[in-house]
């Protein structure tokens, strides 16, 4: 694993903010009667800190100056009321904000997962697993805040701002002028940071990513690791992508804490031009003691709202990237997609053709190259030849895992591109070397072939592939727990818990990819015997580098060079002594 394999692996996309904010507003729209209770709730907490600094003045100017200790205990007994009751409405403001913003992250994160299920394998094939999982889950969660905060500080405290600047100059326009004179040097330091403070965040996720994805593949690969003694390697790439990790949160944090800087200095500014305009322009006597109070209480509640609202656009910068990219994959649209018109297709009989397929995964390499064959419902068809001759790229194409160039792939004369691609694959078997096994039961995994099939079908389908001989030999028979790729069954006994779950699907169309590599010689007899019963009469597609899998195929073709090098019966390729010839010489004579 190379030490540079992870660096700038991608790249960073610039969506517009506003457009990105707005979108992800509209998941509360989804929750409008708790958003207006809480607008409610937030009206009433926003009125009530408006006005305790006008009771402070008046407690002052009028009730204390006037020594009115009975005014002064019922202004006292009013304002204690009205601030319980907006301790009370906070409460049910952020009990009702957690819940809603819980919901929108649910159904965000579930909306993405369904659409990446719908992406076909040129999305998986360029991108680790480790970074769709940073997105499912690191990006989504990073919104949590945002989301809430949007509602809880975003708009009280810009009414508060608002409310406050009103108030001060209908008060003291002169005081109001001189408490807010840095307002503009604060507005200009707070763009030219946000600039730099988003860049540097983008920069953050994708390191995170990066890390993500190592980490991921590191685990998923740790016995070739410690096979090969490359922990060194390992450990050195992960040492790189730690470090990058960190200088890029450095990096961030400080431009996101400039922020706050900038806005203790022009709170401190506007504090002092107060005093010294209450005092040395307007003279002691003008202004009264009540109203310096007043003034030094609404000037903390104009620059302490902006503190918020800076810590939010903090917050908004360094999770709006999480959003990018959450975005940036839901608008990925699958490559692989029904037709406008698609029909559902109908039970398929099992005829296959090729019309001059032609085929490449990177532009300008061929893989096949007007590709032409026919296959009669029933027939099995070896495809053998040496790696990378298409071999799997042909079955691919079948199952429109990927759709051709050029040239038609059609079934019972059918083009596919014209059915959904639900109905296809739903009349396919498809089992290849590598089969993943998921946790939970032994029965589950072999029910995932048919989810509504009884344990009578389950139990009929690994007696036909006789993997029901070592299944009831455990203790707990199909009812045994198997971690995540099955790492409790040796290689053999996994593919053959695979190949009963497509057995049961009961396919009309099979294919096999290397599918019984891992079962030892007797036990292949045993699943031979298998399929011959099962997929009588159902046409299947079988790809073996072991020659003798395939020697009762109806046909074998030879794929190399982008094309159909021979083809016929496994007695006629034999007694040509052509490509299949040299192939089968190569390994059975020694």
């Amino acid at each position: 694993m190379a030490v540079n394999s992870y660096k700038d692996d991608e790249q960073t996309v610039d969506i517009n903010k506003q457009v990105t904010l707005l979108r992800l507003f509209k998941y509360l729209l989804k929750h409008r009667a708790r958003i207006t209770a809480v607008l409610f709730l937030m009206a009433f907490c926003v009125g009530v800190s408006i006005v305790n600094p006008l009771f402070i003045q008046r407690a002052v100017d009028t009730y204390i100056a006037k020594s009115d200790l009975p005014g002064l205990v019922r202004l006292l007994l009013a304002a204690a009321a009205l601030n319980i009751l907006m301790v009370i409405a906070v409460k049910i403001r952020m009990y009702l904000m957690a819940t809603v913003s819980n919901s929108v992250i649910k159904e965000i994160r579930q909306e993405l997962y369904n659409h990446i299920q719908t992406l076909d394998f040129t999305f998986f094939d360029g991108r680790p697993t480790g970074k769709i999982l940073a997105r499912i889950i690191g990006d989504v969660n990073s919104l949590k805040d945002v989301i809430e905060n949007s509602v809880t500080t975003l708009i009280p405290d810009m009414a508060t701002v608002i409310c406050v600047m009103i108030i001060m100059f209908a008060k003291n326009a002169k005081l109001a002028a001189a408490a807010l004179w840095s307002l503009p040097f604060m507005i200009v330091g707070i763009i030219f940071i946000q600039r730099h403070s988003h860049a540097h965040w983008q920069v953050f996720r994708k390191k995170a990513s990066n890390m993500n994805a190592f980490i991921n593949e590191d685990l998923s690969g740790i016995k070739v690791i410690q096979s090969f003694h490359a922990e060194d390697e390992t450990d050195a790439t992960f040492t790189m992508l730690v470090g990058e990790h960190r200088n890029s949160f450095i990096s961030a944090v400080r431009w996101s804490d400039a922020f706050g800087s900038v806005i203790d200095l022009c709170w401190g500014l506007g504090t002092l031009a107060l005093y010294y305009a209450g005092i040395k322009i307007l003279g002691v006597g003008s202004v009264t003691v009540g109203m310096y109070l007043a003034f030094g209480t609404y000037i903390g509640m104009f620059w302490q709202p902006i503190m918020n609202l800076s810590n939010f656009y903090n917050q908004l910068t360094t999770t709006i990237s999480g959003a990018e990219r959450i975005f940036e994959i839901m608008d990925t649209q699958p490559v692989i997609k029904n037709e406008k018109n698609a029909a559902e297709m109908t039970a398929v009989q099992g005829d296959v053709s090729f019309n001059h397929v032609s085929f490449s995964y990177d532009e300008g390499t061929p893989v096949l190259s007007d590709v032409s064959f026919s296959v009669k419902r029933g027939e099995t068809i070896a495809l053998v030849g040496p790696t990378g001759a298409g071999k799997s790229t042909i079955v691919n194409l079948i199952s429109r895992f990927y759709d051709t160039d050029s040239g038609t792939v059609s079934i019972d004369g059918t083009d596919i591109r014209g059915v959904t691609i639900e109905s296809l694959r739903r009349q396919m078997g498809i089992m290849t070397q590598d089969n993943y096994i998921f946790s939970g039961t032994i029965r589950d995994n072999i029910r995932y072939g048919r989810l509504d099939a009884t344990d009578e079908e389950i139990a009929d389908a690994a007696k036909a592939v006789h993997a029901d001989d070592f299944i009831s030999k455990m203790e707990k028979g199909y009812d045994t727990e198997l971690t995540a790729r099955g790492g409790e069954l040796s290689n053999g006994q996994r593919q053959l818990v695979a190949f009963a779950r497509t057995m049961l699907s009961m396919p009309r169309i099979l294919i096999l990819d290397e599918a019984t590599s891992s079962i030892d010689t007797h036990t292949e007899q045993l699943v031979q015997e298998g399929i011959a019963a099962l997929l009588k009469g159902r046409t299947s597609f079988v790809i073996a580098h072991r020659l003798s899998t395939i020697q009762n195929a109806d046909r074998i073709m030879v794929i190399d060079h982008g094309g159909i090098e021979e083809q016929g019966t496994p007695k006629e390729l034999l007694e040509k002594k052509g490509a299949y010839y040299n192939l089968y010489t190569a390994q059975f004579i020694r």
